[in-house]
């Protein structure tokens, strides 16, 4: 439920920031990232913004006191949207939403590539290098270690997994066996 939300808040900030040519999207990111490692660094604060025994108004002047200086009037008056809808506690997961929908605009993709060894930093360089233009998209690579995929690497791509490792075709070769 909470991802759902999120996800249609950062969608209708992403839809504002479109409409202003004049707007930095990465500005906002900024903004939007600076004010929820706020919360995040600060027990009272999120004990504050969390508490349903303080009203709203009481929360907008703590909002206003902290950001109404440090951040795009875009981002404030969304974060006092937010408050006035009493969605501010996901303010994280809706930076999180709204990185990703920037990255969609950008044509970038998010990629978890698990191998059975660390690779070479040259031998990442040619896997990104390929699947960037299978994909025909920019990509962002975090890179994982699995020892017990034996050998070849499984990609999660948005979630989808493309799994190429020995484990996996051994699992299925014997999955093969036993039917027959």
């Amino acid at each position: 439920m909470a991802e759902l939300v999120s996800k249609k808040w950062a969608k209708a900030l992403i839809e504002l920031v479109q409409e202003d040519e004049n707007i930095s999207k990465e500005n906002v990111l900024s903004d939007l990232k600076s004010v929820a490692e706020t919360f995040e660094n600060s027990k009272e604060l999120s004990d504050v913004i969390s508490n349903p025994s303080v009203s709203t108004e009481e929360k907008q002047i703590v909002i206003c006191k902290l950001f109404q200086e440090r951040v795009l009037p875009i981002v404030y008056n969304f974060l006092f949207a937010l408050n006035l809808k009493k969605r501010i506690n996901l303010i994280s997961e809706i930076v999180d939403e709204f990185e990703q929908e920037l990255e969609k605009l950008k044509n970038i993709v998010r990629v978890n590539i698990t191998s059975a060894i660390d690779l070479s930093d040259e031998r990442k360089s040619e896997i990104k290098s390929r699947l960037a233009e299978k994909l025909h998209k920019d990509i962002k690579v975090s890179w994982g270690v699995d020892t017990d995929i034996i050998a070849g690497l499984i990609f999660n791509i948005n979630d989808t997994v493309v799994d190429n490792s020995i484990k996996h075709k051994l699992d299925k070769l014997c999955e093969n066996i036993i039917r027959a």
